[in-house]
């Protein structure tokens, strides 16, 4: 399965869960029901994946924590704030490249309309 085929897939079940649940809970909230649909639709995934990364010559063990990586090929960061800022999409996408994960979806569940709350980040995609 292709990265813009996971995330079409995964923005179908943001959807669903917008619907049931709506604006305004907590981060872990969504990413609960997130984990659980995934696993319902057979995808494997990781949740708060470590990732090390190397700098210089030194592999470094916990760089930062993932939100939800899905078939190592899609990384989903999960949002409920007000606005997500601009730094966002940028350290996502750093995300992207110390893991050589070309996909990855910004998703804001804090918003009226969940569509408005997804962005798409690409690296090298």
């Amino acid at each position: 399965m292709t990265e813009n085929e996971l995330a079409k897939i995964v923005v179908g079940l943001c959807l669903k869960i917008h619907r049931i649940l709506g604006p305004g809970l907590l981060e872990s909230v969504y990413e609960e029901a997130l984990c659980y649909e995934l696993a319902k639709a057979g995808l494997h995934f990781k949740r708060q994946q470590g990732i090390s990364f190397m700098y210089e010559e030194v592999k470094m063990d916990l760089g930062f924590r993932s939100d939800v990586i899905v078939e190592d090929k899609l990384m989903i960061e999960l949002k409920s704030v007000e606005t997500v800022a601009p730094v966002h999409y940028k350290i996502l996408l750093t995300y992207l490249r110390l893991t050589n994960i070309k996909l990855g979806l910004m998703i804001n569940f804090n918003v009226e309309l969940i569509k408005n709350g997804i962005k798409r980040v690409v690296n090298n995609l």
